[in-house]
């Protein structure tokens, strides 16, 4: 068994049918995709981090988050690749990177090489695979290792 916290969170799909949106659902089992700037992250701008909806891994911070101007949250690095893992897909007749979560096996979206520096990377991301975790709440939520990225000088 492994030491990893988030490996239980991965329920059978009816429990997890009940306990998510069906739009939650959709997006993170069936890698559906919600709709561009009708979602409740793409212009949101507080401060924490964000964590896969099913398995709370940590995935992305707010430092690292930019308006990419298509209407899903969009950031240039995830808080750690160890979290995610990628796959290539052909849904689009053209290869895309898939994202999903490593744990959970949540999708979260694509990531494309055209975004700003310093990583030229552009994770494209859908809310509802999302969770937002508060910097002022990440501590009691079980994520205080993360506040380190707030600190001056680790934003890179």
């Amino acid at each position: 068994m492994s030491n990893n916290p988030f490996e239980r969170f991965k329920t059978d799909p009816e429990s997890l049918e009940k306990a998510l949106t069906p739009l939650q659902y959709e997006v993170t089992q069936h890698a559906a995709t919600e709709p561009p700037f009708q979602n409740e992250y793409w212009d949101h701008h507080a401060e924490g981090i964000y964590v896969d909806i099913v398995s709370g891994e940590p995935l992305f911070a707010s430092l690292h988050k930019f308006d990419s101007g298509t209407g899903w949250p969009s950031f240039y690095r995830p808080i750690s690749e160890q979290y995610m893992q990628f796959k290539t897909d052909y849904e689009l007749w053209i290869p895309r990177t898939e994202v999903r979560s490593r744990y959970a096996g949540s999708h979260l979206g694509h990531v494309f090489n055209d975004g700003p520096a310093p990583t030229g990377l552009r994770y494209c991301i859908n809310s509802a695979s999302l969770k937002f975790i508060a910097k002022h709440e990440m501590q009691a939520a079980g994520y205080g290792e993360w506040l380190a990225l707030f600190e001056a000088g680790a934003q890179k």
